[in-house]
């Protein structure tokens, strides 16, 4: 069984804190990958339509012998795909590579504000949740101005915000802003794609002290901070060593150390000129 925590979103549906993302898994390789992830005790998978490994996940699923209702499996709409029918089709699509009746959470991959269909795309992400074909909708790279227009535009709030975060990167203003409005708070690069951030001084000493990994300490620091963590590896012994850090917890100069570290660097695009 998981030992991994669950969040409870803002419409009651439960989200383990902690996932798997294959980002850049290829597809042939992806049954392999969250075969293994899976067998390693994570539950919750995050794939998208741009990373063309839909169908090796899904493979990978009805594979693994798990009970539908014990996974929780994240897509997500590309940029190409905005507007209306376009969402609708390709949320077919995905669920047909997949292999599933549902995904737990369809998210809007990034705003692209400067094709201004997000709101467009959100109703429709609305109609697919209205038909309980997604038990969740959310988004990805959405800052807040991008949030406060779906909500004033639209029905539902977002249950999650999945961006950029990792202690380069603590992205304080836009957590603040999820939570005075329920909005969950994901990772992506939460280690910050094993750059130099893994062999930072400061967590090399919080690492000593624990008998840890680097990454075990940045991923403890991103659980003990609220947010939703989907590491990504295709290398066994990480897959497993990234799930592990679940027996022991950082402390108060721990955490304000790692507080040091915020720098501003952003690895990924800026969503204001992605798309």
């Amino acid at each position: 069984m998981s030992n991994v925590p669950n969040i409870i979103l803002n419409n009651g549906v439960r989200m383990p804190q902690l996932g798997f993302g294959v980002w850049q898994v290829p597809d042939e390789e992806a049954a392999a990958t969250v075969g293994h992830a899976l067998a390693s005790g994570y539950r919750s998978i995050d794939t998208a339509a741009i990373y063309q490994n839909e169908k090796g996940t899904g493979k990978a699923i009805a594979e693994s012998g798990l009970p539908r209702e014990e996974l929780f499996v994240t897509t997500k709409v590309w940029n190409n795909d905005q507007g209306r029918d376009a969402t609708l089709r390709a949320f077919d699509a995905s669920l047909e590579r997949l292999g599933l009746d549902y995904v737990d959470l369809y998210l809007i991959h990034w705003p692209a504000p400067k094709q201004d269909r997000y709101v467009e795309t959100w109703k429709a992400l609305e109609e697919i949740h209205a038909d309980g074909r997604a038990k969740a909708i959310g988004v990805s790279n959405f800052k807040p101005t991008h949030l406060r227009r779906l909500m004033e535009e639209t029905e539902v709030v977002p249950a999650v915000n999945q961006i950029e975060l990792h202690p380069n990167f603590p992205q304080a203003e836009a957590r603040a802003f999820h939570a005075e409005h329920g909005i969950a708070t994901e990772a992506w690069s939460p280690l910050g794609q094993g750059k130099d951030l893994l062999d930072d001084p400061v967590i090399a000493e919080i690492a000593r002290k624990h008998g840890r990994t680097p990454a075990q300490v940045v991923l403890r620091w991103h659980l003990q901070t609220g947010n939703v963590v989907i590491p990504k590896s295709a290398t066994p012994s990480r897959i497993e060593e990234n799930i592990d850090v679940f027996s022991f917890v950082l402390d108060e100069d721990d955490m304000t150390g790692m507080s040091t570290l915020d720098n501003g660097t952003r690895l990924g695009p800026d969503p204001d000129e992605m798309g």
